[in-house]
């Protein structure tokens, strides 16, 4: 499964395309040094396929590579973090 990011001023999106369906995460950049993830969608036909939790750890290493912080409003990323606890050093709140 390959991940794109797209980025436009403060927002932005990563997305993953398998079997012509596409899922995605976006978030928006508060300060060079913070992330907000605040939605992730991943269509039914991808359900149970790993997709969102592959945009999760893209996420987590673009923010590693970046040396920023993420903070993760939305459910299903909050949840991905509290699951993980090797992403805490890039998790903020």
């Amino acid at each position: 499964m390959e991940i794109a990011q797209e980025e436009t001023n403060a927002k932005g999106r990563y997305t993953a395309t398998l079997d012509g369906h596409t899922g995605e995460m976006t978030y928006s950049r508060s300060s060079p040094h913070l992330v907000i993830v605040d939605h992730t969608f991943v269509p039914d036909a991808l359900r149970g396929r790993g997709v969102g939790q592959a945009l999760a750890l893209y996420a987590v290493e673009e923010a590693r590579k970046g040396g920023w912080k993420i903070i993760p409003l939305c459910p299903f990323m909050r949840a991905q973090t509290t699951r993980h606890a090797e992403w805490r050093d890039v998790i903020e709140g």
